[in-house]
């Protein structure tokens, strides 16, 4: 894990020694000290345009986008058009400086080391005037020593960032390959991708000390990295293997204590050892008896331990670090089966299906990104039934706040290496920094228990295939297959299995691991791209059978609260005005949403409209793909969508839009990845109503099944009491299409299946099934009353109708409220009862309150009952 920030490691401390923070920031020998204060930048005063020369005040961490926006130099980017105005800025140099006053104290102790957690990304430092570090990847650690250089009183720290455009191409001018592979500059900096724009992103590369600085003063000795390696763990006994590295001066005799607790009395272990100078490494065998094991969302709870070492030589502290981390088993199941080869990840024993989706960079500008954003977004997906995303392979490492809360939630995480789509350089000096950055990244993260998986890279493999490369001449395609095979099967595989052996690797997202694929034999995970990029109906996502699924999906706009944040009214005539274009950032999005839109339904009544069935097809959509893998479970063991949230105001993939917002997806989610799940399906001209589950024991349920047209006659029906296995997937009522249809003048564009799933008296799931395609289906415009009163939780409104609304959606407009459901069917002659929360008083939320169903967005629907 990362070294603690002195209030953390303190706190600790102070638990293990039983004293104050202060009295043990006293007594360690090893003290931390952030260096966040008092920093100017400026542009280089050699560069002729932009800001040059005048020092302003400045944030670390952070960056220049931001700096230059808390000064008024620059406008909101994220407003209208203004993206394009402030290209500028990457093509710029920017210096930034501060000043650390060292005591006379501290400047006596032996070692005074500069610790860099995150320079953006190509960068030199000066102290006091000299040059001690050049930087040039903005995912590792850079550590100096400033004892030499420092002194009593006041000392000049420097960064220099000269333009990341320039930078890169002066970096890709040393390989000689380059040209002929069409590598783009920028992958020889070692730098967040989707900073150069991407198909849901704006262009925004940044420059600055985007993470901490600080300074570490110690004499004899320092705990460099704890890590607690779990060799196995069952619920029986847990074997543990604490390993603890230590820099050291000099020749020492010390002692070695290990605690963890756990809401009980402490344990702890003690060990001397004989200290070398330079690196020690030592080993602390542990067993927990009956240990508290830690479980994905769904499946237990999420115990953790806290684990702390302390360093003595001759009776003095001289430092101590904590770990805090989960107990757990986790393995990759890749068998052979009649399907092909299996891909599932099983935890204590449990085959457990991921359901989730991908997570992007939260914000263009890392460092507004806050614990209360992170905390949103995350619990965000353990209230939609989620129980695993995929950090994509294009942004960055994640901070520990996001890692913790991963852990606290049970939130499974499939975890990138940086490597986005573009082909990667084959320098020795590239690997050598490379294979820095995956150490660094590697000891600082793989002590939470939430990360199951190390992946090479985001789709890198098949960039091979991409950009006309398949014309380039054999020997350069070797060349390149040669660099991409050593890196990510060689090279950063090696790392990954000395630091972390117990945690699988996978080479690329998507992949088989070279293992050939065919109709009849399937391995490894997919992307499936054909629905959106192919424009192919959604029905497309049953015809694949991927082992497991880690990229599918389709766009749609956030609401008009979020469009307005960025627009002015004239932006709001249509999807196709140059500022909404601009925020759209796949070429041919806006079209393809449209023509996929006129499929399914008329054309929307006006913009507003527009924004909502975006929404309603883009969960409809999805919904059908999920769907279809939970039912394939076992031979399919995973669906993560693309992707969970947005870096900026945007028409995206997401199905939570920038400020939180859930869209209809995240709704939809919610009930399609529910652990019991009620799926109705036509198939070979059968409607077979399958039920999901996965619950690790068998559960007694009653299942039903209704036709009913839009009014809410009943027109069939039928109820099972069922058992339903533990994790397991199976059909229980089976209606052929030709019982339902002229034959008992059933007009099948009016009616609905409506299948329902209780447990113990309660609903569990519901599903709606129509039975002709949706542009077919014809909708009565639906009157829904509503009844809006305080109560002890919020507000609980109740809506009701008389016939059938379909993806009712509740909206306060501009009100600050959150609707405990939202984008449901309503059922004709049903209420439905929603818990409203919100600081608004009543009359404002009432004032404020608009319902509207599906009919309700076009001019073409019909006056029901």
């Amino acid at each position: 894990m990362q070294r603690n920030m002195l209030a953390i490691l303190f706190t600790a401390l102070s638990i293990f020694l039983g004293c104050d923070p202060a009295a043990a920031q006293q007594e360690a020998g090893c003290t931390d000290t952030v260096t966040d204060q008092g920093w100017e930048f400026r542009q280089l005063p050699t560069e002729a345009s932009g800001i040059s020369g005048q020092w302003h005040p400045a944030q670390v961490p952070g960056d220049v986008h931001l700096d230059l926006l808390r000064n008024k130099l620059i406008p909101d980017p994220f407003y209208r058009d203004n993206e394009a105005k402030l290209q500028w800025i990457q093509g710029a140099s920017w210096e930034y400086r501060t000043t650390i006053n060292i005591t006379p104290d501290t400047l006596q102790k032996r070692n005074l080391e500069m610790v860099f957690d995150g320079l953006d990304a190509y960068a030199e430092v000066f102290l006091n005037d000299s040059r001690v570090l050049t930087a040039n990847n903005m995912f590792r650690t850079w550590r100096i020593n400033a004892k030499p250089l420092l002194h009593a009183g006041a000392n000049k720290l420097r960064v220099v960032f000269p333009s990341p455009d320039k930078a890169a191409a002066e970096a890709a001018a040393a390989d000689p390959w380059r040209l002929r592979t069409g590598v783009a500059e920028k992958t020889y900096v070692r730098k967040a991708a989707y900073e150069y724009g991407w198909d849901w992103g704006p262009t925004f590369v940044t420059s600055g000390v985007w993470r901490p600085v600080h300074l570490e003063a110690w004499d004899t000795a320092r705990i460099s990295d704890l890590h607690i390696r779990q060799l196995d763990v069952t619920a029986a006994l847990a074997h543990l293997n604490a390993e603890v590295e230590v820099m050291a001066t000099d020749n020492a005799n010390a002692e070695i204590t290990l605690r963890y607790s756990h809401g009980s009395p402490p344990a702890e272990a003690t060990r001397s050892v004989a200290l070398h100078p330079g690196l020690n490494h030592i080993d602390l065998p542990l067993e927990i008896a009956k240990p508290d094991l830690w479980y994905p969302a769904g499946y237990g709870a999420q115990r953790l331990y806290i684990f702390t070492a302390q360093l003595k030589i001759q009776g003095r502290l001289e430092d101590a670090r904590s770990v805090t981390t989960g107990l757990r088993s986790v393995v990759l199941q890749r068998d052979l089966d009649k399907w092909g080869r299996s891909f599932e990840f099983v935890v204590n024993g449990i085959p457990v299906f991921g359901k989730g989706a991908d997570v992007i960079p939260f914000d263009s500008f890392p460092n507004r990104v806050t614990e209360t954003n992170y905390r949103r977004i995350l619990q965000s997906t353990v209230d939609a039934n989620m129980n695993m995303i995929r950090l994509w392979g294009g942004g960055y490492y994640e901070t520990d706040t996001f890692y913790r809360i991963c852990d606290q939630l049970g939130i499974m995480v499939w975890q990138d290496f940086m490597f986005g789509n573009d082909w990667q350089p084959g320098l020795y000096s590239w690997k050598l920094n490379v294979a820095a950055e995956i150490e660094d990244q590697v000891k600082r993260l793989r002590d939470h228990p939430s990360i199951i998986i190390w992946c090479g890279n985001n789709e890198t493999e098949e960039a091979i295939f991409w950009n006309g490369r398949q014309q380039l001449p054999p020997e350069v395609r070797i060349q390149m297959w040669q660099d991409y095979v050593s890196t990510f099967s060689g090279l950063i595989p090696s790392v990954v299995k000395s630091l972390d052996p117990q945690r699988a690797y996978w080479p690329s997202s998507p992949s088989a691991d070279y293992e050939e694929t065919t109709p009849t034999f399937q391995t490894g995970d997919v992307h499936i791209w054909d629905v959106w990029h192919g424009r192919v109906p959604f029905s497309t996502y049953e015809q694949h059978h991927g082992r497991f699924v880690t990229e599918y999906g389709f766009q749609s706009f956030p609401e008009m609260k979020t469009i307005e944040s960025f627009t002015v009214p004239e932006d709001r005539t249509s999807i196709f005005t140059p500022v909404m274009l601009v925020h759209q950032k796949n070429n041919e999005g806006n079209s393809i949403i449209h023509d996929y839109l006129l499929k399914d339904y008329p054309e929307p009544k006006d913009f507003a409209s527009f924004l909502y069935v975006s929404q309603v097809l883009q969960a409809e959509g999805i919904k059908i793909g999920a769907e279809h893998f939970r039912r394939s479970r076992s031979e399919i063991m995973g669906s993560i969508f693309w992707q969970l949230n947005d870096c900026w105001q945007v028409a995206s993939w997401s199905s939570i839009d920038y400020f939180g917002r859930w869209k209809a997806l995240q709704y939809y989610a919610r009930r399609f990845y529910a652990p019991l799940l009620v799926s109705p399906h036509v198939e070979d001209g059968i409607l077979k109503t399958y039920v999901v589950s996965d619950k690790v024991q068998p559960v007694d349920g009653v299942l039903s099944l209704r036709i009913i047209d839009f009014d809410g006659k009943v027109l069939k029906e039928a109820t099972q009491q069922v058992n339903i296995p533990a994790l397991s997937s199976q059909v229980y009522l089976r209606w052929p299409m030709s019982d339902l249809g002229a034959a008992n003048q059933v007009d099948t564009a009016k009616v609905v299946a409506v299948a329902d799933l209780a447990v113990e008296g309660t609903s569990v799931s519901r599903n709606l099934i129509y039975l002709v395609p949706t542009k077919q289906v014809q909708l009565p415009a639906a009157r829904i009353a509503t009844e809006l009163t305080q109560a002890a939780d919020g507000f609980h409104l109740k809506l009701s109708s008389p016939v059938l609304a379909r993806s009712v959606c509740v909206n306060f407009g501009n009100a600050n409220a959150e609707s405990s459901d939202n984008y449901f069917d309503l059922l004709p002659g049903e209420n439905a009862l929603l818990v409203v929360k919100s600081s608004e008083p009543l009359d404002s939320l009432k004032k404020n309150l608009r319902v509207i169903s599906l009919a309700d967005a076009f001019n073409t629907a019909k006056p029901g009952k």
